[in-house]
């Protein structure tokens, strides 16, 4: 069963942030250029305070009656943050994402910020161990283990 932590040395641990009292609008424009879905929120000190994602900007912005030019991210802002840590099972993160809903789920460890998992990271090293464990069920099979 894989780690976070070996997730992390094969996918990368780059993990976006953002200031809090950034717009919305500023965050909005480093996920598109980074082609990502959230940004971790950090204090000037580099302590995660919160999570910025695209839910919510969706749900959150126009249902205020807000605009995302003068709108700080700490008004849309997740505070309590879910997180793992590298020593954490890939299943673990499956787990907490899908009984909490939702699709990111940043790694700390002693308050530091590691990196970050998504859903899309998640299903992919699932279905990757899947995939080995197949194959090597068939090499036994056939003998060619």
């Amino acid at each position: 069963m894989s780690t976070v932590d070996k997730l992390l040395r094969v996918k990368g641990n780059t993990a976006w942030t953002i200031a809090p009292e950034s717009t919305v609008y500023e965050a909005l424009e480093v996920m598109f250029e980074k082609e990502i879905g959230s940004l971790l929120v950090v204090d000037d000190d580099g302590k995660l305070i919160g999570i910025f994602t695209e839910r919510d900007y969706a749900r959150k912005l126009i249902l205020q009656g807000r605009f995302s030019k003068d709108t700080a991210v700490k008004d849309l802002m997740t505070h309590d943050v879910l997180y793992v840590g590298p020593k954490n099972t890939v299943v673990d993160c499956m787990r907490i994402m899908t009984n909490k809903r939702v699709r990111h789920i940043p790694v700390l460890k002693e308050g530091q910020i590691l990196g970050i998992v998504t859903i899309g990271d998640v299903v992919k090293q699932i279905m990757s161990e899947q995939e080995s464990t197949i194959h090597q069920l068939e090499n036994y099979i056939s003998g060619g283990y």
